[in-house]
């Protein structure tokens, strides 16, 4: 096991990770987003955590720093973010091998923006095939 694994962990969220959730999800770039193009307020933000919309949710732990949030939906799909691509980089095979782990599914999916190349990379990286391609009207 190298360091940088050593040093990985999954924390399920709890309310002391809110604030950390929400300065994630406002670094995040709304086009290479899939999942919301306009900022929640942190009322909404709290409210969304609150209603457990997750199979699974973990901040992921680099030594006592959170670093990022993974998630398992209750469609198996992973979701993973990054404070800084550079833990991305370091961190995410690692911390996407932890949720498998602990949270055994026969089939794991990962939806991911058209426009976000890297992400799309990292998952083909580490095995999974890509099965769809979605596409969005949006009506004014």
């Amino acid at each position: 096991m190298s360091r940088h694994e050593s040093l990985t962990k999954l924390k399920p969220v709890s309310k002391s990770d809110y604030r950390f959730l929400y300065d994630l999800l406002k670094e995040r770039n709304p086009r290479a987003n899939i999942s919301h193009k306009k900022m929640p307020t942190y009322r909404q933000h709290v409210s969304f955590i609150s209603s457990k919309p997750y199979s699974k949710w973990y901040v992921i732990l680099y030594d006592t720093s959170k670093v990022g949030s993974l998630y398992l939906s209750k469609q198996n799909e992973i979701g993973i973010w990054f404070i800084d691509d550079s833990f991305h980089d370091k961190l995410a095979n690692y911390a996407v091998k932890q949720l498998i782990k602990k949270n055994p599914r026969k089939r794991y999916l990962a939806n991911v923006s058209p426009l976000n190349k890297k992400l799309q990379s990292f998952f083909v990286n580490i095995g999974f095939t890509q099965v769809d391609l979605s596409y969005e009207l949006m009506s004014d």
